[in-house]
């Protein structure tokens, strides 16, 4: 039986969207008033999450934001609690941008990095880190998704195999897939302490019904805080 790519991919977009949806509700029920969300998308916690006294900061490229902008326009969302800013992470100083579009880094936030980090090159995942730790205070929590590979493969023959895989791979590429050591070493440098470290795999849900399995070492789910 062939296995369709959407198919394929489903239990690890699960497992993903369980950890940061749980990472949302856990940090609005202790009272985090600021969910910043990185390379937001078209993300819709915003919505699905709205609650009195928090804010959600989303942040990414003027284009992508634009168009989000039009269609919560056509489906008459509402939009209270939720800020839009638009920012080219390869360019722009995040922690500036959030500021100017009323983050306050003097308060505990929740910073969101799902599934953006892979597409960016090693130093801008650096500069972006370093930034969101510039505005996070003490109390503040990072929670990131980072894509892996074992520590004896290189890490650009992985991104070859990936790319020539995906439909997107040569006009979105992947462009960060590292072994775990280096990741959470990156982070560290960012002056991020890792806290929490969880495989994907360890998330998987579902019927199995022609899907496959979440891989193993792939997919890591971590916490941290400012270090």
């Amino acid at each position: 039986m062939t296995v369709s790519p959407l198919a394929a991919m489903r239990p690890a977009l699960f497992a993903r969207t369980r950890f940061f949806d749980d990472q949302v509700m856990s940090a609005i029920s202790v009272g985090v008033g600021q969910i910043v969300v990185v390379g937001a998308g078209y993300d819709d916690r915003a919505l699905r999450f709205r609650t009195r006294g928090v804010m959600f900061y989303e942040v990414d490229h003027p284009y992508t934001q634009s168009d989000k902008v039009r269609r919560l326009q056509t489906i008459k969302a509402r939009t209270d609690g939720l800020v839009l800013a638009a920012a080219d992470f390869r360019n722009d100083e995040v922690s500036s941008v959030l500021g100017s579009v009323g983050h306050d880094a003097g308060s505990a936030s929740l910073f969101i990095c799902e599934g953006v980090l892979v597409y960016l090159e090693q130093d801008t995942v650096m500069s972006l880190l370093g930034s969101l730790r510039a505005c996070a205070t003490r109390d503040s929590t990072l929670a990131v998704s980072l894509a892996t590979h074992r520590s004896d493969a290189s890490s650009k023959k992985v991104l070859a195999v990936a790319n020539a895989r995906r439909t997107t791979g040569d006009t979105e590429p992947w462009r960060t897939i590292l072994p775990t050591e280096i990741h959470l070493e990156l982070l560290s440098r960012a002056g991020w302490h890792v806290v929490s470290v969880v495989d994907a795999a360890d998330f998987e849900q579902g019927d199995g019904e022609g899907e496959e399995e979440v891989v193993q070492g792939r997919s890591l789910l971590v916490t941290a805080r400012p270090g």
